[in-house]
């Protein structure tokens, strides 16, 4: 495109588009053979259950309908796992989707949404297509968040906490979130999109305070991120506004049968977590032998930087050789890698390029 042909297209966009850096999702490679460290995808093929949902479903005359608006199934099957009843909670393609929904649902063009940093910097590119302000407090260097984050604020009207955090896979406590749901004057989401690796969640805070609202994605323990599907937790009188918001089918047929069978099978998960954790834990051990600072993680990646060493060369050497990590650099903060948990045959091979370098 010609510099004169952007500059015409630019010109036609709303100014907070024009002005817009967007998100850079991580590289997703469709040739060649790789081994994929980047984007936090779970290296396991999802629970047999849901081979055989789809099939059912797309045996029928079910792709030939629209989809059940509300996912309903789904919702019957999840809120019997996560203890709630099926009105509290509400689907989307994708956690993305629901972020989506809750910025368009709670913040306002001029007010503004908080959110920590280092975090998922897709929560500031929301704020700017909403023609929102961004309030990013900075973690303290041991990754801990201060009392800054719940500080009053008039045109504040959302904070979102990544829970596990991502890049770092940090996790803030229940008691701690707890608290700073009691300070702050908005309503707060917790983004779980990587919960079910961790020691704890908040799912209980939402049932104690109608401001929390919990997000939880498909794409990492489920295995399903090529399907697209997620759900957020919410008081009923919360989902009743957000459903206004939503797209009317935002959840396909495929994606709700698939979803329901992989929530049924906790056998599935608990061994699939189990199997990650392992692998993860071993990551760890390895990466700090070979000189690196690495964050005890609480999810499926594990954040690593070097005292000596710059970061970005090591994922070019291993790009070079077919292996893909993610290289973060975050201004005013630093750089660093971020590497998602693979299978152990994967890790190894990661591994053994790692202590060429």
């Amino acid at each position: 495109m010609t510099t004169s042909a952007a500059a015409a297209a630019t010109s036609l966009v709303r100014p907070e588009i024009a002005a817009l850096e967007g998100y850079v999702p991580g590289e997703q490679p469709q040739a060649g053979k790789w081994i994929k460290l980047n984007t936090n995808e779970n290296p396991y093929a999802p629970s047999p259950a849901v081979a055989r949902a789809l099939a059912a479903t797309a045996a029928g005359r079910t792709l030939a309908k629209y989809p059940d608006p509300l996912a309903t199934a789904f919702r019957r099957r999840a809120a019997e796992v996560l203890g709630v009843e099926p009105d509290w909670i509400i689907c989307g393609n994708g956690s993305d989707d629901l972020l989506t929904i809750l910025v368009r649902t709670f913040v306002g063009e001029g007010q503004c949404l908080r959110m920590p940093y280092p975090s998922y910097i897709l929560y500031r590119t929301l704020a700017g297509i909403q023609g929102a302000g961004c309030d990013e407090v900075h973690y303290r260097r041991d990754w801990a968040l201060g009392d800054e984050f719940a500080a009053p604020r008039d045109d504040l009207r959302l904070a979102i906490l990544a829970n596990p955090n991502s890049p770092s896979g940090t996790l803030l406590p229940p008691e701690r979130v707890a608290e700073l749901a009691d300070r702050l004057p908005c309503v707060f989401v917790v983004d779980e999109a990587y919960g079910d690796f961790a020691d704890s969640d908040c799912l209980g805070i939402v049932k104690e305070n109608p401001r929390v609202i919990v997000t939880r994605s498909f794409s990492k323990s489920y295995a399903l991120a090529g399907l697209r599907f997620g759900f957020a937790v919410a008081q009923p009188a919360l989902i009743e506004q957000m459903r206004k918001v939503k797209d009317s089918y935002n959840c396909d047929a495929l994606a709700i049968a698939a979803a329901t069978a992989a929530i049924d099978d906790q056998v599935w998960l608990a061994d699939n977590r189990a199997r990650i954790i392992a692998t993860r834990t071993r990551l760890v051990e390895a990466m700090r032998r070979l000189g690196f600072v690495v964050t005890d993680s609480q999810a499926n990646f594990v954040w690593c930087t070097h005292p000596e060493r710059p970061h970005k060369p090591f994922y070019e050497a291993l790009k070079a050789q077919g292996i893909l990590i993610r290289y973060m650099n975050y201004a005013g903060w630093g750089d660093g890698l971020r590497i998602t948990v693979g299978t152990d045959d994967e890790i190894d091979a990661f591994l053994a390029v790692m202590k060429t370098l």
